[in-house]
C-alpha cells in the first residue's frame, strides 16, 4: 500500500505541473523537497505564523492522495474536505458516503512536514489501511 499511496501523491503533484517545472526531477527527490525537513530545518520556521496557500495545498495533496488510493483499493468514491485559518489551525477530512475514513486536526500547520521518506511511506500507508479497516467494518451500517 506503500507503493500505491506514493504513486497517487506523485500523480497529484506531477498533475498540478502546468509548465514542468518538476519533469527533471525524480519522484524521491521531488517528495523529498515538498515534504520532508529535518530537525534543523523545522528551527528555522517560526513556531507561531500565518500558512500560505502552497503549504495549504500539498497538506491537501496527501489526503487527496489517500482518497484515490482508496478509490483504486475499493472502487468506492471519496471526498476530502478541508479547513483551514490562516493561522494554520484547521481540519482535514476524507469521506465516503456517512463514513469518515481518516481525519486529521493541525495546531500548526506551517510546521507540517515529515522527517524522512520513510515517514512519508508510513503515514500515507498507516492512513490507507485505517480508511480502508473503516469502510469494512461500517460499510453496511
Amino acid at each position: 500500500m506503500k507503493k500505491l499511496f506514493i504513486d497517487t501523491l506523485v500523480g497529484q503533484i506531477r498533475a498540478l505541473d502546468q509548465f514542468g517545472t518538476w519533469a527533471n526531477k525524480s519522484n524521491e527527490d521531488l517528495l523529498q523537497e515538498k515534504y520532508i525537513k529535518s530537525k534543523e530545518a523545522l528551527k528555522n520556521i517560526p513556531i507561531i505564523a500565518d500558512i500560505d496557500e502552497m503549504q495549504i495545498q500539498e497538506i491537501r495533496l496527501i489526503f487527496q492522495a489517500v482518497a484515490l488510493a482508496f478509490e483504486k483499493l475499493t472502487g468506492v468514491m471519496c471526498s476530502v474536505v478541508m479547513e483551514m485559518s490562516h493561522e494554520g489551525f484547521g481540519r482535514v477530512v476524507v469521506f465516503t458516503g456517512k463514513i469518515v475514513l481518516c481525519e486529521k486536526f493541525f495546531k500548526d500547520a506551517h510546521r507540517f512536514s515529515f522527517r524522512t521518506y520513510e515517514d512519508l511511506e508510513n503515514e500515507g500507508e498507516k492512513y490507507l489501511i485505517k480508511a480502508k479497516e473503516t469502510y469494512d467494518k461500517y460499510k453496511n451500517v
